[in-house]
């Protein structure tokens, strides 16, 4: 099968195009998206503005971004590759510093060692909008694949994005205060890119500091670089043995973030969200609205509606947020999956900044993670308890459910009745009590996921097994 006749498969997702490597994501279809998005930056710049190109840390991944570089330079523009696997917060901070076309970043994030992906960071420093990635996608169909014809080598250049990014990331955050508390830190790399960045930041405040899986492994050690309770493993049992303050962990791309609290516990990014949240008006007197997404947790907006700010629902995919962080004044925009940012960053989710916060948040309150954590949710009337069902389904099934929920929702579940339906993404079923249910359909393949949150584990039990049930009737 040709490449020409893979290309069928490139889709972009909430984040780009993400493939296996050698089987879609080919060198051919790389050079194909990358014209796509050349094609693109015709349109939006001129060709005195670089583009960048960086990538993460899997296998061929420096490749394909040199193979990018070949193509954008046979096309006339200037293009700096980074001098090493990259954080996308970083490129993103930098194509937005360097006033660029924007950033072309090669990375699968938290998924399996098999997968590579490609996404454009247009130079707001954010994800593309769907009518940029449109556009992209529009321009794939005729884009050539052929390897670049010549290679003007004078228009490429490998430069190093940490220190700008660094410069900016230490106007964000309290070095002297955390300085000032002495935590013990344990941070896992996962073999990701936040190696040499997270690190080097937790030294210059002051930690005491021990890592783990700070070099590159493709494999991931074998496992995903997912910073989730089953990958954390390692750094949990230290956190427990030495008695520290805090882990850390981000995923491949540095993008999402991973904590855990001094007893061990592994922190949803709902609790991490609300802490931060807290920690932003309390102890840095800032204010703004609060942004996550359907699937992130409520608690949110009871905290909203207690400090007056005001709180708004966006649809899954961290570029809904990014451009709400670009219309208002935002103190906290975040995902139940793990990214955030806040006010006075860029519209992109950071890892590294995340992680920062919540060392910062320790220093300045002098407590356990654990106290902060409870009462942060005490404080947001909670606590909730949140769940998700992946349901894997065939075509047939999952069309029927979709159809089904969307046509004709239930005016009740588990005997709780549905006081509104939202369809922002999916379908949300609003519960007395504050409590929620969202079905979405995967765009990708036979899977619809069930999130739902309430405010007993009993009743998680009860609505999970109400809709798993509801849903088999469907099939």
């Amino acid at each position: 099968m040709s490449a020409s006749s893979k290309s069928s498969k490139i889709q972009f997702g909430t984040d780009g195009w993400r493939g296996i490597i050698a089987d879609d994501f080919t060198f051919p279809n790389v050079r194909k998206v990358t014209r796509a998005i050349a094609s693109y930056l015709e349109t939006a710049y001129s060709k005195n503005r670089p583009v960048l190109v960086a990538y993460d840390t899997r296998f061929l991944a420096d490749q394909f971004a040199q193979t990018a570089a070949q193509v954008l330079a046979e096309l006339g523009w200037k293009v700096k590759v980074t001098n090493r696997d990259c954080p996308t917060p970083v490129i993103a901070y930098n194509a937005r510093h360097l006033n660029s076309a924007g950033a072309l970043m090669f990375t699968a994030s938290h998924n399996p060692a098999p997968y590579c992906g490609i996404k454009y960071i247009p130079d707001y420093a954010g994800p593309a909008t769907p009518e940029i990635t449109d556009t992209i996608v529009a321009n794939i169909k005729s884009a050539s694949d052929a390897p670049a014809s010549s290679n003007p080598s004078d228009s490429i250049s490998i430069f190093d994005p940490k220190p700008n990014y660094l410069q900016f990331l230490y106007t964000l955050i309290d070095i002297e205060k955390i300085k000032s508390a002495q935590l013990k830190v344990k941070y896992d790399a996962l073999y990701s890119t936040s190696r040499g960045y997270l690190d080097e930041v937790l030294q210059q405040s002051g930690v005491e500091l021990e890592t783990f899986h700070t070099w590159r492994d493709v494999l991931f050690g074998g496992g995903m670089p997912e910073p989730k309770g089953e990958q954390l493993g390692e750094l949990v049992a230290a956190v427990r043995a030495d008695q520290a303050d805090l882990g850390l962990a981000t995923d491949g791309d540095s993008d999402r973030f991973g904590i855990v609290d001094e007893q061990g516990n592994v922190l949803t990014p709902n609790t991490v969200l609300l802490v931060l949240a807290s920690h932003l008006i309390k102890n840095k007197g800032k204010s703004g609205a609060i942004v996550r997404t359907v699937a992130t947790t409520h608690l949110l907006d009871n905290f909203a509606a207690k400090h007056g700010l005001p709180i708004y629902e966006t649809p899954v995919g961290f570029k809904y947020i990014g451009e709400k962080m670009r219309e208002t004044t935002v103190l906290i925009g975040g995902e139940e999956s793990g990214g955030l940012s806040i006010i006075g960053h860029i519209p992109e989710k950071d890892g590294i900044l995340a992680n920062m916060l919540v060392a910062e948040a320790i220093a300045y309150e002098g407590k356990p993670l654990s106290q902060l954590v409870q009462e942060a949710i005490a404080a947001a009337d909670g606590p909730l308890y949140n769940h998700r069902l992946d349901l894997h389904l065939t075509e047939s099934h999952k069309t029927a459910v979709i159809d089904s929920f969307t046509k004709n929702p239930p005016t009740e579940v588990a005997g709780f009745k549905v006081k509104e339906v939202g369809r922002k993404d999916g379908i949300k079923l609003y519960l007395e009590a504050g409590s929620w249910i969202l079905l979405r359909p995967s765009g990708t393949e036979p899977l619809v996921r069930v999130y739902l949150e309430t405010n007993s584990p009993e009743k998680v039990t009860q609505i999970a097994q109400a809709m798993e049930s509801a849903i088999a009737k469907l099939e």
